[in-house]
């Protein structure tokens, strides 16, 4: 029975069309993180990108090779137009992702181009932490879809340079996989907000003050009934918005709904492509007449019933259901963890807790000469750019691998070290206390991606009853 639901065929012109806009949106991605200076800042400047542990070995070769000029333009004549900026290797790297996603979005050796991107976009992801996001997270499980779905049989270079792809039809698994996925991402990010410090408004409060700058809308969304509605739509959006799209009764309700609300995320949060991501992805729950109406009047229509069995069913539908097993269990993970995620960050990261909190903290590093116990101090700032250092003071993964990048640094002039950090950290409206134990040699520590770390200390929460004096 579920054999024929999945491979059931159904017409396919919501995922040629969703490929078009994928690829549309991956292309802007690409040249854009160029254009906006983002790059720049998060590749070439910084000495340091602070890579997924465990990756470094892979990353670090390939972050040195691009992190190299690779032109002279003073050989073509050109250096008037101040090109030299744009030599490093990053920027051809992401000019490349920038081709691959056009030629997703006309569908020219479609597999080709959609594979290298997902590469080189996962590669990218994983090498850097310090502009860690969730969105960045989901683009790459969208384009290991969208490698595996046959995206491009109609409406694609490659259909007009070889006729005998054109399909005008899918297995039913394609469109189930998208909804199944955009299903966990919204029902955990709505209820990783069900908490004290987003019922109260105070984390919309914040994030809103930090917009009072800008124009005609600024003051606007400083007024208190502003912070509760942005409260609870945020909740109630996230959890319904995927049932309601399912729905049909409901569906262009919520699609309107949906408009309002990515365009203001777009707007107000500068969140990059994901808005317009998420509403791309709403042609999979139209039906594909509605889809083909406004967007490829011309196609034509699928009406068969057929079930077109594949020959590696009986290994397929095993991968599809660990995968969905394992996204719906890894985002639990923190519960695993003592402590509270918000605060320790054990568990945070691929599990959709998309802007639930802010953080702020400083920190010093006392570095101690084993053999002549001279002592230190050093401001990760000193090695760091400014947004780098203030990550550094609050997540307890980037502070980690600074002090092993500490470590390295004085074993090159010969000199072992202890290294013991100090600081207050802020989550919120909590007061600051210390989230490092002061008194361990992180130095050497070694880090568990799935095991409490001892040198974090325990969170003390505003709303805990503070002990009367006789307790003390």
């Amino acid at each position: 029975m579920l054999t024929k639901f999945l491979y059931k065929q159904i017409d396919n012109t919501s995922l040629v069309i969703f490929r078009v806009f994928f690829g549309l949106l991956i292309c802007l991605e690409g040249f854009g993180a160029i254009f906006t200076g983002w790059v720049k800042r998060t590749f070439v400047d910084p000495d340091f990108t602070f890579p997924f542990i465990g990756f470094e070995g892979i990353l670090t070769p390939i972050q040195q090779v691009l992190k190299q000029p690779l032109l002279d333009f003073k050989l073509f004549g050109i250096e008037a137009l101040n090109m030299a900026d744009y030599t490093y290797g990053f920027y051809f790297y992401f000019a490349l992702m920038g081709v691959c996603g056009f030629l997703v979005m006309i569908g020219y050796k479609y597999r080709w181009s959609i594979g290298t991107f997902t590469v080189l976009w996962t590669t990218a992801y994983l090498m850097q932490k310090t502009s860690y996001n969730n969105h960045y997270y989901l683009l790459i499980l969208l384009c290991v879809f969208m490698w595996i779905v046959p995206a491009h049989h109609y409406l694609s270079v490659d259909v007009k340079k070889n006729p005998a792809l054109k399909k005008i039809h899918m297995p039913n698994w394609v469109l189930w996989i998208f909804i199944l996925q955009l299903f966990i991402v919204y029902t955990y990010a709505s209820v990783a907000k069900l908490y004290p410090d987003w019922i109260s408004t105070e984390v919309p409060k914040y994030l809103m003050g930090g917009r009072r700058n800008l124009p005609i809308v600024g003051e606007f969304l400083q007024q208190s009934w502003i912070h509760y509605l942005l409260t609870y739509v945020g909740i109630g959006f996230d959890l319904l918005v995927i049932p309601l799209l399912l729905w049909k009764r409901t569906r262009v309700f919520i699609f309107v709904c949906a408009i309002v609300f990515h365009l203001f995320n777009s707007f107000i949060l500068h969140i990059g492509i994901f808005p317009y991501m998420s509403l791309a992805l709403c042609v999979f729950f139209f039906e594909p007449e509605t889809i083909r109406n406004i967007f490829l009047k011309k196609k034509e229509v699928y009406t068969g019933n057929e079930i077109i069995l594949s020959p590696y069913r009986k290994v397929v539908i095993p991968i599809f259901a660990i995968y969905f097993i394992f996204q719906i269990l890894l985002p639990l993970r923190h519960w695993t963890f003592e402590d509270d995620v918000l605060w320790t960050e054990e568990g945070h990261r691929l599990s959709w807790r998309m802007m639930l909190r802010t953080k702020q903290g400083n920190i010093t590093l006392k570095v101690v000469d084993k053999k002549t116990k001279k002592i230190t101090y050093i401001s990760p700032s000193k090695y760091t750019s400014a947004k780098q250092a203030a990550r550094i003071a609050v997540k307890p993964d980037m502070l980690w691998q600074f002090v092993q990048f500490l470590k390295k640094e004085y074993a090159k002039k010969g000199t072992d070290i202890e290294v013991y950090a100090d600081g207050r950290v802020r989550v919120n409206n909590h007061p600051f206390q210390r989230l490092f134990d002061p008194t361990v040699n992180l130095a050497e520590e070694e880090w568990s991606h799935f095991s409490h770390h001892d040198w974090l200390l325990p969170f003390r929460s505003k709303y805990e009853k503070k002990e009367s004096p006789q307790k003390k």
